[in-house]
């Protein structure tokens, strides 16, 4: 299979896109509803492959691998314990099946790999491995405080403390709040994002993440504790929302398993060689890679609107070069002019 119609790769061995990122035909003026529908239902559009799976994975979990609200109203720690193994296997299965098609077991080697490189290894990770540092803050981290969020809900769900939304009573409403949860978690998270860049909250708790400049699929979920609990934040929606369980349980779910496909580093998973499936991680290995663009990571175009996206193109980086020059100008002039104001007039 010629690859070259979808990249190509330079001397370093990183895989470089042929095509520019651009946004789907959701916010745009003239409004195109054919090419929306078109997109909201294609392969490789919002739908399908990945929210679709989510969605289904989702109401599978909640039908066959959740406590019974009975079971939830009536307390104890039981059913917590068994939310957190199942969140854990979940996990592992998941995160690792990503990790051992594209770095244990090597499958596809390098083919539409970003950075040529492998992970890293270096003292700013736990016992010196990329890999090891992102698997602990994963387990240890992680899963624990998405558990606790989906604990939370289920049991604000079970004790009726928050409007409930029967499926049969209301099916239409329920669909459409699963077709706006990816929507809404992709707002969350740029605003979320931009505040973890703020410089104390950066420092403190997001650079753990920035640590990973040549990502893996354990890296997506691999935070600062604190960060874990503004990320997985987005699901209290539904506390003021009027929603059903499985939307909870989606909206964590979502959140949780979505960044190993984001991190994974790979444009593409190869499958044989006629046949591959787009991950759609390009725009967020590039904010790895210059830390201060592609802030969002959804259909609504934020980053564009906002001034910081970056396409992948040349253009886009010179313009991104200029926005860091301009800054550290306005940056210099600030330190400069009260010193050149200080002291007596001659």
């Amino acid at each position: 299979m010629d690859d070259s119609r979808y990249g190509s790769t330079n001397k370093r061995g990183d895989w470089k896109p042929k095509d520019s990122l651009t946004h789907p035909p959701m916010f745009v003026w003239p409004v195109k509803p054919i090419a929306f529908m078109a997109w909201l239902v294609k392969w490789d559009g919002y739908l399908f492959p990945w929210n679709f799976l989510f969605a289904i994975l989702s109401l599978a979990v909640w039908r066959y691998a959740t406590p019974s609200p009975e079971t939830i109203a009536a307390g104890g720690w039981t059913w917590m314990g068994f939310v957190l193994a199942r969140n854990m296997i979940l996990a592992i299965v998941f995160y690792g099946a990503w990790h051992l098609w594209f770095y244990a077991g090597k499958v596809q080697g390098t083919r539409f790999k970003f950075n040529g490189n492998w992970p890293a290894t270096g003292n700013v990770f736990l016992f010196k491995r990329q890999t090891v540092d992102n698997v602990i803050w994963t387990l240890l981290s992680g899963v624990p405080i998405w558990t606790a969020y989906e604990c939370l809900m289920l049991w604000l769900f079970a004790t009726h403390r928050i409007p409930y939304v029967a499926y049969f009573a209301h099916p239409v409403y329920v669909i459409a709040i699963f077709l706006a949860i990816p929507i809404f978690h992709s707002l969350h998270f740029y605003l979320i994002h931009r505040a973890l860049h703020w410089p104390p909250l950066y420092r403190r708790v997001h650079s753990l993440h920035h640590n990973y400049v040549n990502p893996g699929p354990w890296s997506g979920l691999s935070m600062h504790p604190v960060e874990h609990l503004i990320y997985f934040s987005g699901v209290l929606i539904h506390v003021i929302v009027p929603s059903h369980p499985a939307h909870a349980v989606f909206h964590l779910l979502h959140s949780a398993l979505g960044p190993a496909r984001t991190h994974a580093g790979f444009e593409r998973v190869a499958i044989g060689k006629q046949h591959n499936l787009d991950l759609h991680g390009y725009l967020h290995y590039l904010h790895h890679k210059y830390f201060e663009c592609n802030y969002a990571d959804g259909p609504i175009p934020l980053d564009k609107w906002f001034g910081t996206f970056h396409d992948g193109s040349n253009e886009a980086q010179e313009a991104m070069d200029r926005r860091f020059l301009r800054r550290t100008r306005a940056a210099r002039a600030k330190t400069i002019a009260p010193a050149s104001g200080s002291g007596p007039s001659p």
